[in-house]
């Protein structure tokens, strides 16, 4: 017995040194890839577009505008100076992990970080008697965005080059509409309770509508309005090329579509993965609106004492290893700003193409849901969306857990699937030793996305007794 388990810890060990191994020559070679691709991009773009983008590997530059100078000071306020007047643009987060990523090959100015930290009080007292003169360093790409941002403009109808410019993906810059695509269904008529489904990231609503949406019971869909957002950049939603995608951004977009135009006065919230995020922070806005909050697989790592919470984030959840794969995709979409949109060139622009072949292949067997949510988004929306919310949030999540303790009182749910690879069931445990009256549930032989998929059946029936046990009598 002993000698047998000997072996297979000598089996395990093996398998985690070759693990590394493989992972150490496969990332060299991505780094020297990315460092390739960055140049080749900045190619076209300069041929096809008549302009020379930035990227995140660019070198910092001084932080100057045509309309005035872009300051960022250390509690992330982004304030821009001009003759008559300044105006303020505080972001919720442009994180850190967009500019700070080591390679191997090419590593990313330290000036910039070394300038946000230099930057002292004295700066922003300057700022408000509208005096200041000098100019500091930051990232070329933070200040080719804010541009827009800052200076009014429209976002272009007209798509990069390497995004789709299909209906399903762009027909919103045309009617310019600026509001969520929002799938709505059950109640129509005498609404008693409400509910807003978040999906996760590189998703859509039909995470949410292909699969729970037809299980519910008519008694639940006669009483409950649902609600299933596509989040800013991805299915039909808008995918604006100067956005930041931060959580602000975000949050204003579920307000201004959901919460505003149907006059959403309470809500039940139900969110997978990345949007538990969003749903934590929407329910830190709305204390008093929230009626229960269900969790599926947060992302919630705390940062050991000493670390820096972004970056320890980005670490747990792109590990920068072969295995297991969906780690590797997580590691390749959160380290290679070029080669992640070489992939979302080939396979979001051609998403028509994908869909066609996985009907075609599975001869219509199972519906392409989960492929059109995977392909319809822009490298964008998908690079900023990841940094900005999973990875710049981080420094926040406890804020919000603490604030759903003391400040709601709401049920908290949270379930897990048992092999989930990418978010591992430690994270809900950690949810639980912050918010004490949490109520986790580790499903069995399923993992991150499987904890919806193939059981919808009974996850709705969970979600209606979580409902019926917080609805207003």
């Amino acid at each position: 017995m002993v000698i047998m388990d000997k072996a297979k810890l000598t089996l395990i060990m093996s398998g985690r040194i070759l693990n590394e191994v493989i992972s150490f020559l496969v990332f060299t070679v991505l780094d020297v890839l990315d460092f390739l691709l960055c140049y080749t991009y900045k190619v076209i773009d300069f041929i096809v577009e008549a302009e020379w983008k930035p990227c995140y590997c660019s070198s910092v530059k001084q932080a100057i505008t045509s309309n005035g100078t872009i300051l960022v000071s250390e509690s992330k306020i982004m304030c821009l100076t001009s003759s008559s007047n300044y105006k303020k643009l505080q972001l919720e987060e442009i994180s850190d992990t967009l500019y700070t990523r080591s390679s191997l090959v090419s590593e990313v100015s330290k000036s910039t970080v070394n300038e946000l930290k230099r930057l002292k009080l004295e700066n922003a007292t300057t700022v408000k008697k509208g005096t200041l003169r000098s100019t500091f360093t930051v990232n070329s790409t933070i200040v080719e965005m804010l541009q827009g941002k800052i200076g009014g403009q429209k976002s272009n109808p007209i798509p990069r080059w390497s995004d789709c410019d299909c209906k399903t993906c762009n027909s919103w810059s045309s009617s310019g509409k600026d509001t969520l695509f929002v799938h709505i269904d059950g109640a129509k008529e005498n609404v008693q309770e409400n509910v807003i489904f978040i999906h996760g990231f590189i998703s859509s609503s039909a995470f949410w509508t292909e699969t729970l949406f037809p299980n519910f019971t008519k008694a639940t869909k006669s009483r409950y309005r649902l609600f299933a957002v596509d989040l800013l950049g991805f299915g039909r939603s808008p995918k604006p090329n100067e956005s930041l995608y931060t959580l602000r951004e975000h949050l204003d977009m579920i307000e201004k579509s959901v919460l505003e135009p149907y006059k959403v006065k309470s809500f039940h919230i139900v969110a997978h993965s990345l949007g538990c995020i969003l749903a934590l922070a929407l329910a830190v806005k709305h204390p008093g609106l929230v009626k229960s909050l269900t969790l599926l697989a947060p992302p919630y790592f705390p940062a050991p004492k000493g670390e820096q919470a972004t970056q320890y984030m980005m670490r747990r959840i792109a590990p920068r290893r072969v295995w297991p794969a969906i780690a590797f995709g997580a590691s390749i979409a959160c380290w290679y700003e070029h080669v992640s949109r070489t992939i979302c060139l080939l396979i979001c622009k051609n998403h028509r193409l994908w869909e066609f072949l996985t009907k075609l292949l599975t001869r219509n067997w199972i519906r392409t849901y989960l492929v059109e949510g995977f392909c319809c988004h822009t490298h964008n929306a998908a690079w900023h969306t990841l940094h900005n919310i999973i990875c710049g949030t981080a420094g926040k999540i406890e804020g919000y857990l603490d604030m759903v303790k003391n400040r709601l009182k709401c049920e908290v749910t949270v379930f897990h699937g048992e092999d989930d690879d990418l978010i591992p069931v430690e994270c809900s445990y950690n949810v639980k030793s912050r918010i004490p009256r949490a109520r986790v549930k580790v499903v069995e032989n399923k993992d991150h996305i499987t904890i919806v998929v193939g059981r919808q059946q009974a996850f709705a029936r969970e979600l209606e007794e979580i409902w019926k046990n917080n609805s207003t009598s």
